[in-house]
């Protein structure tokens, strides 16, 4: 065993190869002593070798030989063979000079085996050490993998990006295993869905396991869905495969999510048109997540009296409620019932499977022109400028007034965690409103007005746009996901080009829109390769926790867009670029929507203010939206319902 002057490296390197071939018994133990003195042939005893063949003695070290990591691997993988085989070809005199030197440099110290290596590198001629450059490029070049334990091996991993891992994946087989852990790819996951990054400031879109869903409902366990059988369509059964994976890889997973982001800053879409209506479509709402039926619904109200139940996927009518005397302005379903509110002054309970009309609620002096329910608490918005709160388990009914116009949107905002709301009590002993629930209201005349139900007062006026407020949303954000862009994000929007893409067919279901993207060159977008994440606490199984705080966002008939600041009532941004009145907003944590009166949709970066895409199509004003993870749904007064995805494959 050779130590080194520093007293820290030891290795006994591995004998070099040697070939016993047509030697006499007299000529072999002449030879001078070389590593391979200590090792017998595998026949102990055998007789002198044949003359006539060549028998390679392939050495392996004992269980006392100490070796670095290079001669660990060179003795598992029998590096040694080609040198070996280049031994063969010469005559025995140099062999027995070549063995002597080899011998000589693996007897000495490491101090000696570098004075040794100086003197030979001064005798070297240009062209030996070019073949000395060419050979140590590959011999210096050691796979810490193959050294590391499993665990070791992840956590250095776990400190490269989503790409980086992907080109790691590539290097070989061992690398691929490591670099496709589904604990690394999870936390990657964990950090960017359904939230923006920290580091590289975006995010992807959650999209729901709808397949998961609806095999579960598909379970023989589950009950059936509530139509009558006479009514129940062919749409309401859907074949399930027999074999449906429950579980998928986190890389699959990150993938298809990025495809569908990539879609969204790149305003690459595809678009179908659902038609029925007869008249302008005036609200809708959509749903992917229900138990039954076992397909996404939406449900649309028009100025044709009627409300409509569409299954997304097919684009077909599943069922038309008729009930109402004037045009349905507003509604909100959940997975029990339906509720609809319209200028005929009522408002309607609906079974929305079966089609029933279960209560009708009267109140309002004028035409009901927006509602919001929450639990057991219903608010809704008149022409006549009240708002009235309905408390379904008690029955109680109470009228807000304030407002000198049209309450064209209301919110309803529980400002506490649930654990922690207190009741209060009527006479009788009821819970009436909690302690925490709130109510935003929009009006014509300008203002939005934030109301304490409980105490039934106005606590906060927000002024600030010029028009009629047609819309709201109020969204709950992580503190951290409103930092500034990051720099790379900065230096793509200054280098922003607008261009028009021609999506769909116009010969098939899918009709031709037309997309006007100001986001960056989409060959650019490639480069965005900084989505680092803390893994250290993916791989402890640990997950951080951020503040939320709400913020509210209106949309206005003077063009705007405005993002307020809750506890101060102060605008903290406004959104420019509708050359007519907005009539919708949608939001959630990735993005921002918006429908004008100019019939454009227009897609938000909400932190900075930026459009990222316009979508160009309907015929006329865009009066509601619905925003999926993957698709936008739009509702126009030109009577057509537009599904706008934003999936991978460009398909619904």
């Amino acid at each position: 065993m050779a130590t080194s002057t520093t007293g820290s490296y030891e290795c006994d390197t591995l004998p070099a190869p040697r070939l016993a071939s047509g030697l006499t018994p007299d000529l072999d133990h002449n030879r001078s002593p070389s590593p391979f003195s200590n090792f017998e042939p595998s026949s102990a005893g055998s007789s002198p070798l044949s003359t006539t063949s060549d028998v390679e003695m392939y050495i392996t070290p004992t269980a006392q030989r100490k070796l670095c990591v290079r001669h660990q691997r060179m003795a598992d993988e029998g590096t040694n063979l080609k040198l070996q085989q280049a031994l063969d070809a010469l005559p025995v005199q140099e062999r027995e000079a070549i063995n002597a030197i080899w011998s000589g440099f693996s007897s000495s110290s490491h101090p000696r085996r570098e004075l040794i290596l100086q003197g030979i590198l001064t005798m070297c001629c240009f062209s030996q050490l070019s073949l000395l450059t060419e050979q140590l490029g590959q011999l210096i070049r050691i796979d810490p993998f193959t050294a590391l334990p499993r665990e070791v091996s992840l956590r250095v991993l776990a400190c490269l990006d989503a790409t980086s891992l992907c080109r790691a994946a590539q290097v070989s087989k061992q690398w691929k295993t490591l670099a496709d852990d589904d604990v690394l790819w999870r936390g990657i996951c964990e950090q960017h869905i359904g939230q923006k990054c920290l580091k590289c400031g975006w995010g992807l879109p959650i999209l729901e396991r709808k397949r998961a869903v609806r095999m579960n409902s598909a379970s023989p366990s589950s009950s059936p869905p509530s139509f009558p059988p006479h009514h129940t369509p062919d749409l309401f059964v859907s074949e399930i495969p027999d074999i449906l994976p429950f579980t998928r890889p986190w890389k699959d997973v990150y993938s298809e999510r990025l495809s569908v982001e990539r879609n969204w800053r790149r305003g690459r879409c595809s678009v179908r048109t659902l038609r029925g209506h007869t008249d302008g479509i005036m609200c809708l709402q959509f749903d992917e997540t229900l138990q039954h039926p076992s397909f996404p619904i939406l449900i649309t109200g028009s100025y044709d009296r009627t409300v409509r139940v569409w299954n997304i996927e097919t684009g077909l009518e599943v069922r038309c409620l008729r009930g109402h005397t004037r045009a349905v302005r507003a509604l909100q379903f959940d997975e029990a019932k339906l509720i609809t509110g319209s200028m005929d002054h009522t408002i309607r309970v609906w079974n929305w499977r079966s089609g029933e009309c279960i209560r009708t609620l009267e109140g309002h002096t004028e035409g009901v022109v927006c509602l919001n329910f929450d639990c057991n608490v219903l608010a809704s918005g008149s022409v006549d400028t009240t708002v009235k709160v309905w408390n379904f388990r008690t029955g109680e009914v109470f009228t807000l007034r304030g407002h000198r116009d049209w309450v064209n949107s209301v919110r309803l905002w529980e400002s506490e965690e649930p654990a922690d709301v207190e009741m209060t009590c009527g006479s009788g002993g009821e819970p009436r409103i909690s302690q925490g629930t709130l109510l935003f209201s929009a009006s014509d005349d300008g203002i939005i007005r934030l109301w304490d139900l409980a105490r039934r007062t106005c606590v906060r006026q927000f002024m600030g746009h010029v028009g009629q407020v047609q819309s709201l949303k109020l969204l709950q954000v992580d503190e951290r996901c409103d930092e500034g862009p990051s720099r790379q994000e900065r230096r793509i929007a200054d280098n922003n080009m607008a261009h028009v893409a021609q999506v769909g067919n116009a010969t098939n279901p899918f009709e031709v829109c037309t997309v006007i993207t100001h986001d960056a060159d989409s060959e650019s977008m490639e480069d965005i390769q900084s989505l680092d994440r803390v893994t250290r606490e993916v791989l402890a199984g640990s997950s951080r926790k951020r503040a939320k705080r709400p913020v509210l966002i209106s949309g206005s008939l003077d063009n705007t867009i405005k993002v307020w600041d809750i506890d101060t009532a102060k605008t903290t941004q406004t959104l420019f670029g509708h050359i007519e009145g907005v009539w919708a907003v949608a939001s959630d944590k990735l993005r921002l929507i918006s429908g004008s009166h100019d019939r454009t949709i227009k897609v938000w970066n909400r932190e900075e203010g930026r459009c990222t895409a316009t979508l160009v199509g309907h015929r006329g004003a865009v009066t509601c939206l619905g925003l999926g993870e993957d698709k936008i749904i739009s509702g126009s007064d030109d009577g057509d319902i537009r599904i706008w995805s934003f999936a991978g494959d460009n398909r619904l």
